[in-house]
């Protein structure tokens, strides 16, 4: 065969080949992944007590960590607490017994147990960490009065700890260097609901939260310049609230993302609070920040002996599970035009109590008598995040299971 005919021949082969090529490759390939319908880390919930932290070492904290991941869950919302970090002002006033629990930072005797087992956990399973850092302790807490978190009296000391943390869990921090995978907390909520007099008493809130809020992102960004700051989550009539933080002074420079807590009855109540959030930042000029719902909730309380809260949200299993169906796709449909960056459920699990809150009544699960009894709520959620995530079945946070 001369080599005129030899190249001509290849070429015919070669055309066979890749027609057939592509006339089989839909049928020989494996179906294309759909596309995710919402970014990675979009779906989140809440750990709050008893999942952590677990003072008395009777959760398979690394277990539930699995079940959140499997249900779709890729970050998860946690309490840093000051106060239970750094209990003690001096290494003078430290316990003997208690000594080994601690390390020295800047000469404060600093426990990171806590924080470090749920970042190494939650980073093994390629899940995010969203860290609440509240909770002044005894050594710097203004008069707590009725609130449920101290608030601090110098706001520098707040200030430091958060930069320890930063310093320790972001980008290149020293928790790093002996775990692994690495994946740096990037983001840092300054406290909860400030606008709560049981969370912050010294009503009304805006300008002795931003000075706290600027203390803050001044500290953290010494130790990770890249840091995203958050708003602590905003509740009730929020909107209202962030229009307040808007009138101090120089404070939409302090804060990155926006955090709303939008307890309302019905699901379209949610999309509804987001967007009157998203109005106030727009008419503020902060039309491209994100906004966070770091709180959605419907409590499971109605019936109950403690349901006495007057919430109007707070509803019956089979009511949280329905909403819960809805509320995800709706959220995930609205995303773009709030420029929502992600939701939180609260709470994934709750000990129930007859006399205590209603809020004890939000967990996707139960925990009782040393077990966590899954309510209808919980498989609503996962079916929900799974859908809007296209996955069959995960095992790690940054991927489906489809095989």
């Amino acid at each position: 065969m001369s080599g005129t005919r030899l190249v001509t021949a290849v070429l015919a082969l070669i055309a066979v080949l890749a027609a057939l090529t592509l006339a089989a490759g839909p049928a020989a390939a494996a179906t294309p992944r759909a596309q995710r319908a919402v970014p990675q880390g979009f779906v989140g919930t809440v750990a709050d007590g008893p999942v952590f932290p677990d003072t008395d070492n009777h959760i398979n904290l690394g277990r539930q960590l699995d079940v959140m991941v499997a249900s779709g869950v890729e970050s998860v919302r946690v309490v840093f607490d000051w106060a239970q970090a750094q209990p003690y002002s001096s290494w003078s006033d430290v316990p003997a017994a208690e000594a080994r629990q601690f390390v020295d930072e800047d000469g404060i005797p600093t426990r990171f147990a806590a924080p470090d087992q749920i970042v190494g956990l939650a980073a093994q399973r390629g899940l995010t960490v969203l860290p609440i850092v509240i909770d002044a302790p005894p050594w710097d807490a203004a008069p707590k009065q009725s609130a449920v978190e101290a608030n601090p009296r110098s706001v520098y000391w707040y200030g430091q700890f958060a930069k320890e943390l930063a310093a320790r869990y972001g980008p290149h921090g020293s928790f790093w260097a002996t775990h692994s995978p690495k994946v740096p907390i990037t983001m840092w909520q300054i406290w909860n609901e400030p606008d709560l007099t049981m969370f912050w008493p010294a009503q009304p809130f805006a300008r002795s939260y931003v000075t706290m809020l600027a203390a803050a992102r001044r500290a953290i960004r010494s130790a990770d310049p890249k840091a995203k700051i958050l708003l602590g989550g905003l509740t009730n009539y929020s909107w209202n609230d962030l229009a307040q933080i808007y009138k101090v002074k120089g404070a939409a420079s302090l804060f990155d993302v926006v955090a709303i807590h939008p307890y309302t009855k019905t699901p379209s109540g949610v999309i509804k609070i987001l967007g009157l959030v998203r109005s106030v930042m727009n008419a503020h000029g902060d039309g491209q920040k994100p906004l966070l719902a770091d709180e959605v909730s419907w409590p499971s309380s109605r019936g109950s002996a403690n349901d006495h809260s007057g919430f109007s949200f707070s509803t019956t299993e089979a009511q949280q599970a329905s909403d819960l169906s809805q509320v995800l796709p709706l959220l995930a449909a609205n995303r773009i035009r709030l420029r929502l960056a992600g939701f939180y459920y609260y709470d994934w699990a709750s000990v129930e109590m007859a006399t205590g809150p209603s809020f004890s009544y939000a967990g996707l699960f139960r925990y009782v008598n040393g077990r966590f009894v899954a309510k209808p709520a919980f498989a609503a959620f996962k079916r929900a995040a799974l859908a809007l995530e296209h996955c069959r079945a995960k095992q790690r946070a940054t991927g489906c299971r489809n095989g």
